[in-house]
């Protein structure tokens, strides 16, 4: 028993030596992203938010729509989200480039707020995925590394559980143990602060270190589903691909594609109770050029509830995640002839909490072909959404997303205090009295 613990010890130590700092960046990122669809909603809500003039219908959507399209004339609108509060302001995507909102009482087009914010969530997200690099040979270093970081503290979360479990299964022994004691000074602060926040937090970390796993590696991505009997996804298909749409029926020679308002009224009808609405026309990434990264600062951020109308979509495909891989430039097939109108649709019940109900609408009629749910996906797939929202503190709305960021919080901590710990281990020096 004494040569295990001896041995845990000094893996503990040498994977913590050698990780910690990336560690530590990770912790720190995590802590500041843990909370980021709230912080940037919150810092942009005045963009998103409108007056509501006495007596004033809103303005068709198919006219803001078109307004849009004119202030956007070299892109793509891929997307319109609603939201039932009057106060709400229409957003209109355009691809992953540009963002506009919409006033649906005025007609004024605006681009999102809290510009400054989402570029700082931009930068804790690029660090915290591949330590900030970009470019195509030095990101894949950067995500390896960051990968090989969140292994070493799987192991570290582990094994700590192991040594800081008190060997004295006394309530004296549980309780010098477990209790931070903040009136500590050098090396027994260092040693209580890291065994009192490692017990406490270690579970949550080993949950988040974990769930990084097929974030970083497609061999646990894969992992997940064989677990549940399912063929993994090809190697180059997203994790979030979505299946092919429904056959649409053979419109009438005279029909013509209904427009946004008509849409918009057809998923209503069908999802009573909803929360926010997202017609999506395609279209991707790559619809429309490419514009100056300068241009706007929302380009390539992860979308909120209050400026993106990605948001609900992404949810219901459980792809390009806040902190997960880099999406999948590869897309299925697009069938020829009318394809069916996605919408996502969030509702105040949905479970889990980050599911996303889709609506496939015959683009001349409305009606419904076929609704996708988060219990109809797949089992492998379906894992696969827990994990990442798991990591990413999502899963269970903000009780888990602040059990996330404590747990962030501590392994910043825990990195401090086992290299203060090693440092006297190593490099004390005896002192002499004179």
């Amino acid at each position: 028993m004494r040569a295990l613990r001896s041995a845990l010890f000094w893996l503990h130590l040498v994977a913590g030596l050698i990780a910690g700092l990336v560690i530590a960046l990770l912790c720190f990122t995590g802590v500041v992203l843990a909370f980021e669809k709230q912080i940037v909603a919150f810092v942009g809500r005045e963009a998103a938010t409108v007056a509501i003039p006495a007596d004033v219908a809103p303005i068709p959507l198919d006219e803001l729509a078109s307004r849009a399209r004119a202030a956007q004339p070299d892109a793509r609108l891929t997307a319109i989200t609603v939201r039932p509060d009057p106060a709400a302001a229409v957003t209109f995507a355009f691809g992953r480039e540009s963002t506009l909102l919409a006033d649906p009482y005025t007609g004024e087009l605006r681009l999102p707020g809290a510009a400054r914010t989402r570029a700082f969530m931009h930068l804790m997200t690029d660090l915290h995925r591949t330590l900030g690099f970009h470019a195509e040979t030095t990101r894949p270093v950067g995500k390896a590394i960051t990968g090989a970081a969140s292994v070493a503290f799987l192991v570290l979360a582990i094994t700590g559980l192991y040594l800081w479990w008190p060997r004295s299964w006394s309530w004296r022994g549980l309780k010098a143990v477990a209790t931070l004691n903040l009136r500590l000074a050098g090396k027994a602060r260092d040693w209580n602060w890291h065994n009192a926040l490692g017990l406490w937090s270690a579970p949550v970390l080993i949950v988040l270190t974990l769930t990084a796993l097929p974030i970083s590696y497609r061999w646990a991505n894969n992992l997940l589903y064989t677990l549940t009997g399912a063929v993994p996804p090809a190697q180059n298909v997203g994790p979030g691909a979505q299946p092919p749409g429904p056959a649409v029926p053979q419109p009438l020679p005279s029909a013509r594609p209904l427009g946004p308002d008509a849409l918009l009224a057809a998923a209503q009808s069908a999802s009573p109770g909803w929360t926010e609405i997202t017609l999506r026309f395609g279209g991707g990434r790559d619809a429309g050029p490419r514009r100056d990264p300068g241009a706007n600062n929302q380009r390539r951020q992860a979308p909120d509830t209050a400026a993106t109308p990605t948001t609900a979509a992404a949810s219901a495909s459980t792809s390009t995640p806040t902190r997960d891989a880099a999406p999948s430039t590869a897309e299925p097939p697009r069938p020829r002839g009318p394809q069916a109108v996605a919408v996502a649709v969030r509702t105040a019940d949905q479970s889990p909490r980050f599911a996303t109900t889709t609506l496939h609408l015959d683009p001349f009629t409305g009606a419904v072909l076929r609704t996708d749910t988060f219990a109809d996906q797949p089992a492998g797939r379906r894992l696969r959404s827990w994990a990442r929202f798991l990591h990413t503190g999502e899963a269970l709305a903000w009780p888990s997303q602040l059990a996330a960021a404590l747990a962030s919080a501590a392994g910043l901590v825990l990195v401090w205090t086992g290299f203060a710990l090693s440092w006297r281990r190593f490099f004390r020096r005896s002192t002499s009295t004179p």
